[in-house]
């Protein structure tokens, strides 16, 4: 099993790379690519989580449910602040890339646990993993992407505002954590799609209104 977080990423990522040059305009591009992203930070973040977890001696459940919402939303927001602030404030394309960052996070994520524990996976895990973990980073991200489009023309709130969306999806993703590690998981499968469905309708209320 060594490196095999290395050869899933290539195995995943590698092949969306000659879709970028097919793909016919630069949104499905710039989607693609936040996709093949979350998954480059998701590598980076597992091998940062392993050193801090031998940091505080091994202690998952405390590394897990403290430390690691941490430091893998400081990373995965990242590219969404880069996007931000250099490229574009359209709601739609920050809400969609940063979600896609979140689930090209999650598909890494997934594979790297099912490589380790094949034994101990099954249809139902696959199911509940996509629903509670991959929606969560999905939303997480889409948290401080949406965001970002409101506070990126308000200079005196730029700061305090990245900082507060920043804290928004710690606290989103520390609560997942906390939950699925408790006698109340099924709440942890829930939480997600509480933030997931209202943007949903969101958009679909905006879509509307254009057409």
């Amino acid at each position: 099993m060594e490196q095999i977080s290395e050869i899933l990423f290539i195995c995943i990522v590698m092949p969306m790379i000659p879709m970028l040059f097919v793909l016919p305009d630069k949104k499905s591009r710039l989607f693609v690519g936040y996709l093949m992203v979350g998954s480059l930070i998701c590598l980076m973040a597992g091998a940062l989580n392993l050193f801090l977890l031998q940091i505080f001696n091994g202690d998952m459940l405390y590394v897990t449910t403290t430390i690691t919402p941490i430091s893998e939303e400081v990373l995965k927001a990242i590219p969404v602040l880069y996007l931000a602030i250099f490229f574009t404030d359209d709601r739609e394309t920050l809400l969609s890339a940063s979600f896609a960052l979140g689930v090209g996070f999650a598909i890494l994520e997934d594979a790297v646990i099912l490589a380790q524990n094949p034994s101990a996976i099954s249809l139902g895990w696959a199911f509940t993993r996509v629903v509670g973990a991959a929606l969560m980073h999905g939303a997480c991200t889409a948290m401080v992407g949406m965001g970002m489009s409101y506070i990126r023309k308000r200079r005196k709130l730029f700061f305090c505002g990245t900082v507060a969306l920043l804290i928004a999806a710690i606290l989103f993703h520390a609560t997942f954590n906390v939950l699925v590690q408790s006698s109340f998981r099924i709440a942890a499968f829930l939480l997600p799609m509480s933030l997931y469905l209202p943007v949903i309708f969101y958009q679909i209320r905006q879509r509307k209104k254009k057409k």
